[in-house]
């Protein structure tokens, strides 16, 4: 093998010939801006990090890793909570340059670089009036969230993220540019629907767009937190039947100023005509007395940054999270009775609710199988102090077994933690995943690709 060390100029020197972005080392400047992620937890140190802004440089990038026997991490957004776009002593191919975006308005088609950030789709695409289902954090990163799914405020009405996309620009491991596509390489276009980094270096995605914006109705209502209980089981009602141009989340929370008071919130985006949103929000509003409310017509573009603050970069952070048929009442009294014991006033639970589009395909149409009616849990345990990571984490566990006896087979890669294990990945595919682990033996057949929620080959 061979070892790299911050002085190894000479040893990137062919890899930097001619190439089109930057080729960083320990003590370059930006490194150590580039090496961090969104989670604090994670400070690891590559021993370099290739900064790509065209296929050829990624293609460059994969070879030199080959060659020296580095380990290979993908960098797009950087939000994944388990951190796998980095890793210790080997290659970060950082695709956060690659910020190309082009609208097609009258095809409703949008073609986006993997370095574009949600935030930044939705500025390019809602001055047209356009939209398609995308993070709720504006600087989550669209290639992670749309290789492993994608669930978002515009779920109900257009899908996951993954049910707009058309096509995939791909660097293999062997170097060659693929298009994966329903018409061309169909099956690895099935595979990356949902199969995440397990098949190459994803570059480039092109989305359908629906009219949706530049307004919708939305925003967050929030309750004192000795009301959650009345409030959750008011909203199971609530997800009972819903249009599809309402998605409707809950979460319980904390304020954002001290003390950091316990909420209990609703957070719905209605996308549909303005007198059928109204109408939804006043249902909602008629429930309780609110202690905030800013229920109202808001820019899309808002409602998709409405948790930004409430989740900043380098705060420590651990999840885990489940799927559940039923908000039932024994599951409404844990989820209450363990967030008024969390460690950190800075930690969330949310629960997303599944209806209408996402529910409307075949759970093998794609390899993201989850398409049954209910709800997911996630757990945001976040917090400052490396010294309260212990209590932290075994909080987070504590809660996630609890809602074991109450959880369906099952898990979204996306909000997978770094200590889930094997079983837990094939979990996350279902019946689907002797497919995925043929299509890893046909693209990745050595597994260059693991630093992911990885899909062994099976030879």
């Amino acid at each position: 093998m061979n070892v790299m060390t911050p002085s190894d100029r000479s040893v990137v020197a062919p890899l930097e010939e001619g190439f089109s972005g930057q080729v960083l080392l320990p003590g370059d400047d930006g490194f150590e801006t580039a090496r961090r992620v969104h989670n604090g937890m994670i400070d690891r140190h590559p021993a370099v990090i290739a900064q790509c802004i065209v296929n050829a440089d990624v293609r460059d990038a994969l070879a030199f890793a080959i060659e020296h026997n580095l380990e290979v991490a993908v960098r797009s957004g950087g939000h994944n909570v388990a951190g796998r776009a980095v890793g210790d002593d080997g290659m970060m191919i950082d695709l956060g340059l690659m910020k190309g975006t082009w609208v097609d308005p009258k095809r409703r088609r949008v073609r986006v670089q993997a370095g574009v950030n949600w935030g930044e789709f939705n500025r390019a695409t809602q001055l047209q009036g356009l939209a398609t289902t995308g993070g709720a954090v504006s600087s989550t990163g669209v290639a992670g969230l749309t290789l492993g799914g994608g669930f978002g405020f515009l779920s109900g009405k257009c899908g996951y993220t993954i049910d707009a996309l058309r096509s995939v620009e791909l660097v293999t491991a062997a170097g060659d540019v693929v298009q994966a596509s329903e018409e061309e390489n169909a099956e690895l276009f099935w595979g990356l629907r949902g199969g995440g980094g397990n098949f190459g270096v994803a570059t480039g995605f092109e989305f359908d767009l629906h009219a949706i914006g530049p307004t919708v109705h939305g925003g967050m209502i929030a309750y004192p937190f000795d009301e959650a209980g009345e409030m959750l089981r008011f909203y199971r009602g609530l997800t009972h039947d819903l249009a599809d141009e309402f998605t409707v989340l809950a979460g319980l929370t904390h304020g954002r100023d001290e003390p950091r008071t316990k909420l209990a919130a609703i957070v719905p985006c209605h996308c549909g005509a303005p007198d059928a949103a109204t109408a939804c929000l006043e249902e909602i509003k008629s429930f309780a007395n609110p202690v905030l409310d800013n229920l109202g017509p808001l820019p899309y573009s808002a409602m998709n940054q409405i948790f930004d603050a409430g989740v900043p970069k380098l705060d420590l952070y651990y999840w885990k999270s489940c799927f559940i048929e039923e908000l039932s009442d024994e599951v409404i009294a844990l989820l209450v009775e363990q967030f008024a014991n969390c460690p950190s006033r800075r930690t969330k639970i949310f629960v997303e609710h599944f209806h209408g589009a996402v529910l409307r395909q075949a759970p093998s149409a794609m390899a993201f199988p989850h398409r049954d009616a209910g709800y997911s849990i996630l757990i945001i345990t976040q917090w400052t102090d490396p010294a309260d990571n212990d209590r932290n984490i075994a909080w987070a566990r504590r809660t996630y077994d609890l809602l074991a006896p109450h959880s369906r087979e099952g898990a979204y890669t996306n909000y997978m933690d770094d200590d889930e294990g094997t079983a837990r990945v094939h979990q996350a595919f279902g019946d689907n995943f002797p497919r995925l682990q043929a299509l890893k033996n046909r693209y990745d057949p050595d597994n260059l690709f693991y630093r992911n929620q990885n899909i062994p080959p099976s030879k």
